[in-house]
């Protein structure tokens, strides 16, 4: 029996891409849509209707504060842990060593630029979509100011806008587009089936939630599709989760109505 050659161990057979794209969506964002499918069903089961209901982003973690910040960020640290994954998966010693998930750092001002610019039109399309889901009824309450007011409040809901933004586009958009190349995989259907799992694993908010995250999943698709560049994705979105997450207290106050 022949030993295998270097370029066979460089090839992974389909079924172990599969299998590796089933284990790394079972340790982050798959995992995620499970639940909230089954939360989704959980919510529209109920006597009250969703517009009635709520969510609750960024919530304490414990009613000592130091304690609070401390699981705080481990909770956000071991969130990141399946990018570093995808990251050394997907890693290459030619640079850009990070170039299969659509990674360089090579025009970091562009990609500034263009993330700002997607982030306004996406932010206020997403108001959008939540202020229309909850006139339906379609779409819960969903409140981000669940932290109490200290010194390392804003800290961390920037860091947890920024986990937002590695897990959703490195994963969805970088390593899933290259692993579903690799298998064969259409470009728009890999484009829908990563808008449906963005859009799957925001269910716990409702309806609205899920079609407002889908578009946007098939418009950041689309654009990873055409320009191969994943760091604008990440910029843009922070800058949204940012913006929401900081900025929901005032916003609740300055207008009452629309919470």
């Amino acid at each position: 029996m022949s030993s295998p050659t270097p370029q066979e161990f460089a090839r992974p057979s389909k079924g172990r891409i599969g299998a590796e794209v089933l284990l790394v969506l079972g340790v982050s964002l798959g995992a995620s849509a499970v639940y909230s499918l089954v939360n989704i069903v959980d919510l529209s089961t109920r006597k009250t209707s969703l517009s009635h209901q709520s969510a609750a982003l960024n919530t304490s973690l414990s009613n000592r504060p130091t304690f609070d910040v401390i699981y705080q960020f481990l909770g956000l640290f071991f969130d990141v842990v399946p990018v570093a994954l995808v990251a050394f998966l997907l890693w290459r010693a030619a640079k850009p060593h990070l170039g299969r998930l659509g990674l360089d750092f090579d025009h970091p001002w562009k990609d500034l630029g263009v993330g700002a610019l997607l982030a306004l039109v996406i932010g206020a399309g997403g108001i959008g979509v939540y202020l229309g889901g909850r006139a339906l009824g379609i779409t819960v309450n969903v409140s981000a100011d669940g932290l109490s007011s200290y010194w390392w409040t804003i800290p961390i809901l920037l860091l947890s806008a920024l986990r937002a933004a590695l897990q959703e586009e490195i994963i969805v958009i970088g390593y899933l587009f290259a692993r579903l190349r690799e298998l064969g995989w259409n470009k728009w259907w890999i484009i829908l089936a990563t808008s449906i799992l963005r859009g799957s694993y925001h269910l716990y908010q409702g309806f609205g939630a899920f079609i407002g995250n889908f578009a946007m999943g098939m418009l950041f698709g689309w654009l990873y599709s055409r320009y191969g560049r994943v760091l604008p994705l990440v910029v843009a979105h922070f800058l949204i989760d940012a913006a929401i997450f900081v900025g929901y207290s005032w916003a609740a106050s300055a207008f009452p109505n629309l919470f």
